[in-house]
């Protein structure tokens, strides 16, 4: 009876461990979310692109912000390019903002850009920025944006 007691605890404890450590990591997951949601907001309304399509594929691409090229480069989207912090093919920026912006700048230089601007249908945005070649692997990529999108209601 004793040691079904003190079984009974350890999965309690044990239990309520896991609990925290989702806990924290969904808490650190929504950081990233919620301090990038306003600049998404804004370049959205400033670019017309929807800011899920914008915050889910930063997200996306830089693992909730835990990338070495987020932290380092204030790299959000994987951009290539000259940097000051290392000798890595990946673009340096001044802040997370000015990473934010030039992504939507390249949007707004492609093809597809004029007949999408304004669209509020994120999976149209997705099909064309896939069919643009942005991913290596297209329907991979969009799965992930697809989950980040559900996940955080965005």
């Amino acid at each position: 009876m004793k040691f079904e007691v003190n079984i009974r605890n350890f999965n309690i404890k044990f239990l309520s461990l896991m609990i925290l450590f989702f806990s924290l990591k969904i808490s650190a997951q929504n950081s990233y979310i919620n301090q990038h949601k306003p600049l998404a907001t804004e370049l959205s309304k400033e670019f017309g692109i929807p800011s899920a399509i914008i915050l889910s594929i930063a997200y996306v691409e830089t693992g909730g912000g835990n990338s070495k090229h987020a932290q380092t480069l204030n790299n959000h989207f994987g951009m290539v390019g000259k940097n000051t912090v290392n000798s890595s093919r990946f673009k340096s920026f001044e802040s997370s903002k000015e990473s934010f912006r030039a992504f939507c700048e390249m949007i707004s230089r492609k093809k597809y850009y004029q007949k999408m601007k304004g669209n509020l249908d994120y999976s149209e945005w997705l099909n064309a920025i896939a069919s643009a070649g942005y991913a290596g692997k297209p329907t991979e990529w969009k799965q992930k944006i697809n989950t980040v999108i559900k996940k955080f209601g965005l």
